[in-house]
């Protein structure tokens, strides 16, 4: 209890000064004499209780502010949990460099390309590729096909022709074997001479009309093998054909869905980077994306702590760094019931999380950094030290 300054004057008056009596200033005592100083000490005395009043005032006001900034922080930290991760699309379809049937190509020429950001439709063309060297073969082994074609028709013509003929010599040695066994039933009226010759004759039709019949099957066989022999070539080169003919029409990719192109980046020319009209891009390289824009989700990988605050179908609000002033709401869809090893520990897992948009923008594209505030306390869902 600060005493007060009429007090404080009193014993001021009451000390003795350097001679064991008051003095004033003005009569040759000292400064801190008589009225003076009296009212210097008043005066010191209540700075002194002014700022020790201020000072508990000031500590009593920073730990209220304190408390309460606390008590609000932990409501905060007990209602939502933050989450970062990447958005992607719900329906998405790589776009590969084609992979040519029955050719061995290093690198494929890209001469035509949509550019990123075009909106297409299904079935509209998104690149094209140099396909001279298909469209030359194709032309070829058309060409070769074409000939092969006219070569069985005309061995199949000269086979029908040949046949016609060895069935007719055969008709005609069948005749001839029929008439010699009509000769030989008078020769008991003939001479011996003429007996004999009509013996001859008979053998003679004989082994004629067996040659004939034997030769006949093996000649059919001949021509057929070598008729199967042009049909197996004009076949491989049909085959041919329709291959090249293919790869010349894998040459230009067309959109399988409607949606947003995207091009990847790959490596090409010794660097990174997304390709261009120009650019050589080896088969099988996925160097682009089409995406359906109109339904996105986020990827979160989240630690074990956390996973167990989260219950499928707990709300969210989701925002994006690129544009801080977009919140989309969102909804947890799924949760892996296995989780992956940590990056630092063996004994940390990571669980995947995937979390739905609601709502579209032209700006929400496929591999932009998110953060995800889940509502943890809407679904009671808080655990541990969410509670």
């Amino acid at each position: 209890m600060c005493p007060s300054a009429a007090e404080t004057t009193t014993e001021a008056a009451s000390l003795p000064g350097p001679t064991g009596a008051p003095q004033d200033p003005v009569d040759g005592g000292t400064w801190f004499g008589g009225p003076r100083r009296r009212v210097l000490i008043g005066a010191v005395v209540v700075v002194v209780c002014g700022t020790l009043l201020l000072l508990a005032t000031h500590r009593k006001t920073l730990r209220h502010w304190t408390g309460a900034q606390s008590s609000s922080a932990h409501r905060d930290l007990g209602r939502a949990l933050r989450l970062r991760g990447t958005t992607e699309a719900v329906q998405t379809r790589a776009i590969l460099a084609p992979l040519l049937a029955g050719q061995q190509v290093g690198t494929l020429t890209i001469t035509r390309l949509t550019q990123a950001g075009t909106r297409v439709k299904r079935g509209d063309l998104l690149v094209e590729f140099d396909r001279q060297a298909q469209l030359r073969d194709f032309i070829d082994k058309q060409a070769d096909y074409g000939k092969l074609v006219d070569q069985v028709l005309e061995e199949q013509a000269k086979e029908s022709a040949a046949r016609a003929k060895d069935e007719t010599e055969m008709k005609q040695a069948e005749d001839n074997l029929a008439k010699a066994e009509l000769e030989m039933q008078r020769v008991e009226i003939d001479s011996r001479i003429d007996a004999e010759k009509a013996q001859e004759n008979l053998d003679e039709a004989k082994a004629t009309f067996q040659q004939l019949r034997e030769t006949f099957g093996l000649k059919r066989k001949a021509a057929q093998a070598a008729i199967r022999i042009l049909e197996i070539q004009r076949d491989r080169t049909h085959e041919t054909m329709l291959h090249a003919q293919a790869n010349s029409e894998r040459m230009q990719i067309h959109s399988p869905i409607d949606g947003v192109v995207v091009l990847n980046t790959i490596w090409k020319e010794g660097k990174m980077g997304e390709v261009q009209e120009g650019d050589q891009v080896r088969p099988g390289v996925p160097f682009m994306q089409v995406v359906d824009p109109s339904r996105m989700e986020v990827q979160v990988p989240v630690n074990q702590e956390d996973f167990l605050s989260l219950r499928v179908g707990q709300t969210a609000k989701v925002h994006l760094d690129a544009y801080p002033q977009m919140v989309f709401p969102g909804k947890l869809e799924e949760m892996a019931p296995i989780g992956r090893n940590g990056d630092f520990s063996s004994k940390l897992r990571t669980f995947a999380v995937v979390f739905s948009i609601e709502g579209s923008d032209t700006r929400l594209m496929p591999d932009l950094s998110a953060a995800v505030d889940v509502d943890v306390a809407a679904t009671g869902g808080a655990a541990g030290g969410w509670q």
